[in-house]
């Protein structure tokens, strides 16, 4: 077999169907058991799993941290995961634009989702006020935002992210992981579609989260025949 290699973003490790084909229902214990699969990989068969650092490298110890994952799983991300910082001047396109383009279109996204939040804040106060007995608007903003604004907040957030977000590159992350794949001549193992999309564009393999552990499993089977 030819040595392959993967270069793995944050939702390869984290994605709630990968961890539930492994037969876990926790972040931890599944990406627990996704890097055992890549710790076998690597010593039999010569795979070897990228992080780009310092991108992803922190996206995944932030996702340790926030669920109590057990330091055992950040000393497995630590070994098997071969963190490198992908050449954002040497590949072959315009990278060190592009990258920079990404970042400004996330701050960009997220400063409109901040203002129409805002109107929607300032809308929801001013028609509880003609509604109620309080005499201003801060009297009444505690309930506003607890009771009403907030689930209605929760539900734009969501529809505007699929209808701004969906398809697209928005973080520096998300570039990280195409350069070095570009760079390292390896695959993407990913859930993100607008990642999914741009290694189609770049001609870069791509592997869904989700399959990714099974794929390893059936490497390692045939292996051990």
């Amino acid at each position: 077999m030819l040595r392959q290699r993967f270069i793995m973003d944050t939702t390869g490790l984290t994605d709630i169907q990968a961890r539930q084909s492994l037969g876990q229902d926790t972040i931890c214990a599944g990406m627990k058991d996704i890097l055992d699969l890549i710790a076998d990989a690597r010593l039999h068969l010569q795979i070897s799993c990228y992080v780009p650092f310092p991108s992803v490298y922190n996206e995944l110890q932030e996702f340790t941290n926030n669920n109590n994952c057990d330091p055992e799983v950040v000393a497995k991300i630590d070994t098997w995961l071969v963190k490198k910082t992908p050449d954002r001047y040497e590949v072959q396109i315009p990278s060190r634009i592009f990258h920079e383009y990404v970042s400004y279109m996330r701050e960009r996204i997220n400063k409109g989702m901040n203002v129409a939040e805002e109107a929607i804040r300032e809308a929801s106060r001013e028609c509880l006020i003609q509604n109620s007995q309080a005499e201003t608007k801060h009297m009444v903003e505690k309930d506003i935002d607890r009771e009403v604004v907030g689930p209605v907040v929760g539900k734009f957030r969501n529809k505007y992210r699929s209808a701004l977000r969906y398809g697209i590159l928005d973080s520096a992350p998300d570039i990280d992981v195409l350069l070095l794949a570009k760079e390292l001549d390896a695959a993407v193992v990913a859930k993100d579609y607008g990642i999914q999309k741009w290694a189609e564009q770049l001609g870069v393999r791509f592997v869904p989260a989700e399959t990714f552990p099974r794929m390893l499993q059936e490497y390692l089977r045939h292996t051990s025949r």
